[in-house]
């Protein structure tokens, strides 16, 4: 529960509960990441790439959060290269590969990638400027067909790339079988895990993809940061040069303080049962969310029924506008979202819903994390129903 104070002044906004069910989005703060982050800003000053004693002082916090990272997913600690976030890591990703294929087949003209049709538009749109790009269609609950990702790869592929975990519907892909068979065919495969690492178990070493991009603001740690993986041994152009920050495969200094508190995020999840008792929490949240939703006439859920990732929700709504839905769950303290993260400003349909062929229009997206509540679960199942009979009897729906 999230309260937004005010006094009991003339004009002023009273104490309001709330409940925060867009963890998809953005997850809290943890308090351990609060923590450290506050420690380091007080005592960490140093340039981590110089050697005074300042800066070595902030070498060692830097490489102890690389540490923490990889070993929440399963990687070794060089494999880590710090980014601002996923949406960086995917951009460096994308063109690491696509220069590494330049290269390898001795052009500068396009190249080409192969992505699902429901990939972050983060994907999608460095994908389409890296040169051609291969749709590969999914079916009706948002998962694709390994066999089809593989007939989309050409001798020009750069990388395909695979999400392992959908930002909207939560369905989770076949990413070992399609990473699997990638490296069979020699081409370089990206997972974007953005909304998977943290809340499922995640093994890059074990998985043996190529690339693999994570966001630090959506596992609990700070805005700002986030990490791309690589193979060991594997050698990708950087995306951003200048300085010889992170191996020379990310210039510019790192922030020190942001990925210390990445670092103690990650470390929380990677302690102790934490991780699975999460899911665990999640699970439990999201199917009383969907048994109450689905009691409501003229609601579906979106989404595999078994592939899927614990903490998300998408419903489809008939006969209303999700605005609506939105500004009246807001109105009963409830944070919800609709649609793409991308798309909700704009508010176009949902890509992802367009391409499993579903009403691409009017969706809802509830999402829980670590700070959510049973109370949280209450409210938005007591709030969702009224929110729709209001909406519908207004409309004369």
């Amino acid at each position: 529960m999230w309260p937004i104070t005010g006094s009991r002044g003339a004009g002023s906004v009273p104490r309001v509960s709330r409940s925060y069910l867009d963890h998809a989005s953005t997850v809290p703060l943890r308090p351990e990441a609060r923590d450290a982050m506050v420690a380091a800003l007080d005592e960490l000053v140093g340039d981590p790439g110089r050697i005074h004693e300042e800066g070595l002082r902030s070498r060692v916090a830097l490489e102890q959060a690389r540490e923490q990272v990889a070993a929440l997913v399963g990687a070794r600690s060089r494999e880590v290269v710090f980014t601002s976030g996923a949406t960086e890591a995917i951009a460096a990703a994308v063109w690491g590969a696509s220069e590494r294929a330049r290269s390898r087949a001795g052009h500068e003209g396009p190249v080409h990638h192969v992505v699902t049709a429901v990939e972050h538009s983060a994907v999608r749109f460095s994908a389409e400027r890296a040169g051609e790009v291969t749709v590969v269609p999914v079916d009706g609950t948002g998962r694709v067909e390994v066999d089809a990702v593989l007939d989309a790869i050409g001798p020009s592929t750069a990388a395909v790339h695979v999400q392992w975990g959908n930002h909207e519907v939560g369905t989770v892909q076949p990413v070992a079988e399609v990473v699997a068979a990638c490296r069979e065919r020699g081409v370089l495969v990206h997972v974007d895990a953005a909304q998977a690492v943290g809340r499922v178990p995640v093994d890059f070493v074990g998985l043996g993809a190529d690339l693999l991009s994570l966001s630090g603001h959506k596992l609990g740690g700070p805005t700002g940061t986030g990490a791309l993986l690589v193979r060991r041994g594997l050698r990708v152009p950087p995306l951003l040069v200048g300085g010889d920050q992170e191996r020379a495969r990310r210039a510019g200094l790192e922030p020190v303080a942001a990925l210390v508190g990445l670092g103690a995020a990650a470390e929380v999840l990677a302690t102790g049962s934490r991780l699975d008792d999460e899911a665990a929490a999640a699970t439990r949240h999201t199917e009383r969310i969907r048994t109450a939703a689905l009691a409501i006439d003229g609601v579906a859920s979106y989404g595999h029924p078994e592939h899927r990732l614990p903490h998300l929700v998408c419903l489809g709504l008939d006969g209303v506008e999700p605005q609506g839905v939105l500004l009246g769950l807001d109105r009963a303290g409830v944070a919800a979202h609709s649609g793409s993260a991308c798309s909700s400003e704009s508010l176009e349909p949902s890509p992802v819903l367009e391409a499993m062929g579903v009403d691409a229009h009017r969706s809802l997206r509830l999402s829980v994390g670590w700070s959510t509540t049973d109370a949280d679960v209450d409210r938005v199942t007591a709030a969702l129903p009224e929110t729709l009979a209001r909406l519908r009897a207004l409309s004369g729906a």
